[in-house]
């Protein structure tokens, strides 16, 4: 297999980190050395984070202003939840039955601020979680093989008191959501997938075509160890907003702007972000040929048994629409395929209305198989 060189994450060595966040190692749940050190009265996050201006951030106050770089203000309600064995940040809003929203790489809850208001007042329970490392969540020393981290999923879910939920998941969120999905099916209602296709399409696809391969080569440049976490927080995260840029679709010059860019920079700047946002990644290659990898690839043969509604963005450059579009295979349910026309890798930001009007129908259709 030739493995493509990444840009991102070429061959050059590690960049020059900024202050003291680098590629500092996980750590354990347990004291305040687990989780992102508690904001200051100026909204940062401990005394290491680099200093980012704090724009206003589009439909919200300025971010980091009184809830530092991850409790983002707005009409949702922030608040942490425990489950496996770990504390998990939530931003909640409305009532109704759940809805719990998955983010992706380079980014945390707030990508989906615009799906939280527009699923409250649609009459649902909007829940959007920081997953484990990430965000407001715990930064725990192991646990980020996709099993692990889908467990977490259905146990928020239960920590919230609710016997099940439909699952909305984008990139790495939409690969747990079809792992949570199979692995507990009596606690996902439906299953909403944005950008990402089936675990199991996912691994051949990155195995046997070249052109998945090379669009997907930030995750062989993810494997080096220590050089990615560098890069990743270098000059302030600069290379969060040059993929956030190259990531979007061209026919989209409202997203992203600046404003929003400086927001995933700066949660990425929180201590050891960097390092747990790559760690699914190694896992996912590292143990392709590794019993426990064999293990989770056969047992994703289970077919997903729940309605499914996969949204893709026709012009996204990090998982080519053939890549993805094979994934229905894999549903015995109800399973509805989705294009984006001219939308890129962050459909759900890119056209936040047109996303959250097909989220939302689909949802209230009583009969997801037409």
């Amino acid at each position: 297999m030739t493995v493509p060189d990444s840009s991102a994450f070429g061959p050059e060595g590690p960049a020059r980190p900024v202050g003291s966040v680098g590629p500092a190692g996980p750590v354990g749940p347990a004291g305040p050395e687990g989780r992102a050190a508690p904001a200051g009265k100026d909204g940062r996050t401990g005394s290491n984070t680099p200093a980012v201006p704090s724009p206003a951030a589009p439909g919200s106050a300025v971010p980091g202003s009184s809830g530092g770089p991850v409790r983002i203000e707005g009409p949702w309600t922030h608040r942490d939840v425990a489950a496996n064995g770990a504390r998990f940040h939530i931003a909640e809003l409305g009532e109704g039955p759940l809805v719990l929203l998955l983010h992706g790489f380079p980014q945390f809850w707030w990508t989906w601020r615009h799906q939280l208001t527009a699923l409250a007042g649609a009459g649902f329970r909007a829940v959007a979680m920081d997953l484990r490392g990430v965000g407001g969540s715990d930064r725990t020393p192991r646990g980020y093989d996709p099993a692990n981290l889908a467990l977490d999923i259905t146990g928020v879910i239960r920590s919230l008191g609710e016997p099940d939920a439909a699952l909305v998941g984008h990139d790495m969120g939409g690969y747990l959501a079809w792992t949570a999905a199979v692995m507990r099916p009596k606690l996902v209602r439906r299953l909403v997938v944005s950008s990402m296709p089936h675990p199991r399409r996912w691994r051949s696809s990155m195995l046997s075509d070249f052109a998945q391969s090379r669009a997907g080569s930030y995750i062989w440049g993810f494997q080096r160890p220590w050089v990615p976490e560098r890069q990743l927080v270098a000059d302030d995260a600069a290379l969060v907003g040059r993929l956030i840029h190259e990531w979007a679709g061209p026919r989209t010059p409202d997203f992203p702007d600046d404003a929003t860019v400086d927001v995933y920079r700066r949660a990425m700047c929180i201590p050891s972000t960097a390092h747990c946002s790559i760690e699914p990644y190694r896992w996912m290659v590292r143990s392709l040929a590794r019993p426990d990898g064999i293990q989770f690839n056969r047992r994703m043969k289970l077919p997903v048994r729940v309605p499914t509604l996969h949204l893709h963005g026709s012009l996204d450059p990090a998982i080519r629409t053939r890549s993805a579009a094979g994934s229905g295979e894999y549903v015995e349910a109800p399973y509805r395929w989705r294009l984006f026309d001219g939308l890129g890798h962050f459909p759900h930001e890119e056209d936040p209305a047109g996303f959250s009007a097909e989220l939302i129908s689909w949802l209230k259709d009583s009969e997801p198989d037409r």
